[in-house]
């Protein structure tokens, strides 16, 4: 367990007792995304990072895993797709996937271009969330 301040989704590694971390890290995939004129051409899709991590209290129910498999197909299924405009259309559709698996409790999901711009690693979006109630 790590001792880090709580992130800006309230998640508190020193408060929430035993959980195990569950990641898919630079999942790639081309997908055609963006609001800029350059980026809506299908046959040019842009390359994309996916990452995620999926958090369960530890240990897991008898006969509970979490399975990446699932999300990880859900997001190789981007390539082809019709254009999107938003990244956090994307992360949203991941976060839904991870809490369609039972066990995961909690999930931060980050997309990212990695060449969309010359003077930076990548730009994106993430986000965290905790299971609704």
């Amino acid at each position: 367990m790590t001792d880090r301040a709580p992130d800006a989704g309230g998640f508190d590694w020193r408060t929430a007792g035993d959980h195990v971390r569950v990641v898919l890290k630079d999942v790639t995939v081309d997908v055609s995304v963006g609001l800029h004129p350059w980026e809506r051409h299908p046959e040019r899709p842009t390359r994309l990072l996916v990452n995620v991590e999926m958090f369960a209290g530890w240990p897991l129910r008898h006969g509970d895993f979490i399975d990446y498999d699932a999300v990880r197909d859900h997001i190789r299924n981007w390539a082809g797709r019709p254009h999107v405009d938003l990244l956090e259309t994307l992360v949203e559709e991941v976060i839904a996937a991870c809490f369609a698996l039972p066990a995961v409790e909690a999930c931060r999901v980050r997309v990212e271009k990695p060449h969309i711009f010359a003077e930076a690693a990548g730009a994106g979006v993430e986000i965290f969330r905790r299971r609704p109630d």
